[in-house]
């Protein structure tokens, strides 16, 4: 079931994109600290700053808690720096991103690649770099160098800044071709080279590390050529301002670290859960945890979590088995021991519906006895460590954080802390002493993954079925037109 939907999802999800265009607005206080200039003026009057963008994982897309996405957050912070309202344009493909500039305004910033020489435009200073990278289905070996792409099925997405990558590499191998599409999108591409349509394919590797889990067949191959500057794209002819505050506000990013938090937030990781654990995953969604679901959302109901979250915990601890049992003799789905079992009323652990009900009031009475000071993703993040190695050794974790100069309320410090549990240097200072302290970490870590992938199928599986009724060309390669060799 889920190779079909995903097989339907991605053969219409070109003509769905089309049709969207996504108004939001958020309301802020006007408080303009930009430059004077024509088009910046006209901004500031009409009160919101149109943005042409593209609804990808990079980008733009509608998350758990609503709009998210790196150049999201770029953009809707752009807008509270400017005191206007954010009007975001979704509908795009790479190639209509700025002629909608040129003809429309106000801005673009859709990964595009920063070409000095494009008519119409100026590009602001560059925000990161982005490296073309060559990736390949797996099962053919050899793919290591350029020359070995000749003769491939090889794809790529028209004007996105990739094309021109394989354009220079043209040049020093005359007999290369590929095929460029101007309708689909990274993920789509991806699932052509998992599918077989395509051998290999060249994107960005920030994208690649962003969709990697989802197309467990796709291979990293080689980099090719250098790397580009992504950047913001205005129209020209209608003043600097908006450049030079975009600009500033970049600037100030930069200077003040958040820019290098935002990309570490969405791209620094990439390898947490390797292909042959992705793919039993993969299959398990689909054969098991439908038996399941029902008890997630009817567990998650009573103790106010997303049942998806309940579920990636399930996953982590069992795999999805009732009948799972620890070495030492932890068992059922949420592998509840003893005593929480008889903490939490469960009289037979094997029985999903007990064991999924008392895993969840479980880590909803740990996370509730936490310190009120630790909030937000903070807390959770600490409750799921505390399921997993025991509410003393966290509070272990967070003394070692904060005798290290750490926030003991803050996840990124007390989870520096907790492998530390493993050394006798600092377990000797705790009560509760010694523990593997680097499993909670790696646990927590792959439930956050596990999370999104439930998140990225069940969205998926949303959109297919708003897709079912549109028409769509069975030819797979229909999108792609064909570069030819030089020679």
């Amino acid at each position: 079931m889920l190779t079909l939907i995903c097989r339907h999802f991605i053969a219409r999800a070109s003509a769905y994109y089309a049709l969207i265009t996504i108004t939001l607005l958020t309301m802020v206080p006007t408080l303009s600290l930009a430059p004077p200039g024509e088009h910046l003026t006209h901004i500031s009057t009409k009160d919101f700053i149109t943005v042409h963008t593209r609804n990808t994982p990079t980008t733009y897309y509608e998350g758990r808690q609503g709009p998210t996405g790196f150049e999201y957050e770029l953009m809707h912070r752009f807008a509270d720096y400017l005191g206007v309202s954010l009007n975001l344009d979704a509908s795009h493909h790479p190639e209509s991103v700025l002629p909608a500039v040129r003809e429309k305004g106000d801005l673009g910033a859709a990964a595009l690649p920063l070409l000095p020489d494009s008519p119409g435009v100026h590009y602001t200073r560059p925000i990161i770099q982005m490296q073309p990278l060559v990736v390949y289905r797996r099962g053919l070996n050899g793919i290591k160098e350029p020359s070995d792409l000749v003769g491939l099925e090889l794809g790529t997405l028209s004007e996105a800044g990739t094309d021109e990558a394989l354009r220079d590499l043209q040049r020093r191998h005359p007999t290369l071709s590929w095929k460029e599409s101007h309708e689909l999108e990274v993920a789509e591409l991806l699932a052509r080279v998992e599918d077989g349509t395509l051998d290999a394919a060249v994107i960005f590797e920030h994208q690649f590390r962003l969709n990697r889990l989802f197309f467990p067949n796709v291979e990293r191959g080689f980099i090719l050529g250098d790397p580009l500057s992504m950047a913001w794209a205005v129209p020209s002819g209608r003043g600097l301002g908006l450049l030079e505050a975009a600009n500033r506000f970049l600037q100030d990013l930069q200077e003040s670290g958040t820019l290098d938090r935002l990309v570490s937030r969405y791209f620094g990781h990439d390898d947490y859960l390797e292909y042959v654990g992705t793919r039993t995953f993969l299959d398990h969604l689909d054969a098991r945890l439908p038996r399941y679901t029902a008890l997630f959302q009817q567990a998650a109901r009573e103790t106010e979590f997303d049942w998806k979250l309940l579920a990636a915990v399930g996953y982590q601890e069992s795999h999805w088995d009732p009948d799972a049992v620890s070495p030492t003799g932890v068992r059922g789905l949420m592998m509840l021991t003893n005593p929480t079992a008889g903490e939490m009323g469960v009289t037979d652990r094997t029985n999903p519906a007990q064991s999924i009900d008392g895993g969840a009031r479980y880590l909803r009475s740990i996370k509730d006895r936490l310190p009120e000071g630790i909030t937000g993703d903070d807390r959770l993040f600490m409750a799921m460590a505390a399921y997993n190695v025991g509410l003393g050794h966290l509070y272990d974790a967070r003394k070692i954080a904060e005798m290290r100069g750490g926030d003991p309320d803050s996840w990124q410090d007390v989870r520096a802390a907790l492998p530390l549990l493993q050394q006798r240097e600092w377990h000797s200072q705790t009560r509760y002493g010694y523990a593997r302290g680097g499993e909670p970490v790696i646990y927590v870590r792959n439930i956050r993954r596990y999370y999104e992938m439930i998140q990225y199928v069940e969205r998926s599986r949303q959109q297919f079925f708003q897709l079912e009724q549109m028409p769509v060309n069975d030819d797979p390669l229909v999108l792609f037109e064909l570069v030819p060799p030089l020679d």
